[in-house]
């Protein structure tokens, strides 16, 4: 596959990881789609981190508008394209691996929850056997199914930010032969 087809692929494949990374995170913000549990404050810390909507969301869709770009033809095979195209997919891996890293501590650390009449992180200072055992997960009474709410979009969070790790790889590699060998352009007949 010539090198510019395959910056489109890879573009096209990042655009709805990116979308379903800010969408995670705007969701996150309200727990069992109620807007009260914002307004007080009581959402989980890692996510006002934002790493779903600025790691895996701006720094990931932004480098995927610019790589999307880079498979269009240019002037000497568009190998500046293609190194900018390393520079740009450096920084999707790096909101990648901070949106990954936002979600493990998210996993890691549990929900803000009432426990009782106390708004506590229960889960924190437990190993994460939480997640497995179900039956901790009626230590939270409110917001309702926190847990659940939290565990799947976090977990969501995380699989997609390791996919935009390996597209936005996949890219530096693509650009650094873009750059050496210049993208295919069909000249046509002679």
């Amino acid at each position: 596959m010539c090198t510019g087809k395959c910056s489109r692929c890879i573009a096209v494949a990042l655009y709805p990881l990116a979308i379903i990374s800010i969408i995670c995170n705007i969701v996150l913000f309200f727990p069992g789609g109620e807007v009260k549990y914002a307004q007080d404050g009581h959402i989980t810390e890692e996510v006002k981190y934002m790493g779903g909507l600025v790691g895996g969301g701006l720094m990931v869709l932004l480098p995927a508008l610019y790589i999307n770009l880079t498979g269009k033809p240019g002037c000497c095979a568009n190998r500046c394209g293609m190194f900018l195209s390393i520079a740009f997919a450096a920084v999707g891996v790096a909101g990648a691996l901070y949106s990954f890293s936002v979600a493990v501590l998210g996993l890691q650390n549990g929900p803000l929850c009432k426990v009782i009449l106390i708004w506590t992180t229960p889960f924190k200072d437990s190993n994460p056997s939480y997640l497995t055992d179900k039956t901790w997960w009626g230590k939270c009474t409110e917001p309702k199914n926190v847990v659940q709410f939290n565990v799947g979009l976090f977990a969501t969070l995380l699989a997609t930010s390791c996919l935009q790790l390996v597209f936005c790889a996949i890219q530096m590699i693509n650009g650094l032969f873009g750059c050496l060998c210049g993208t295919c352009i069909d000249k046509g007949p002679l």
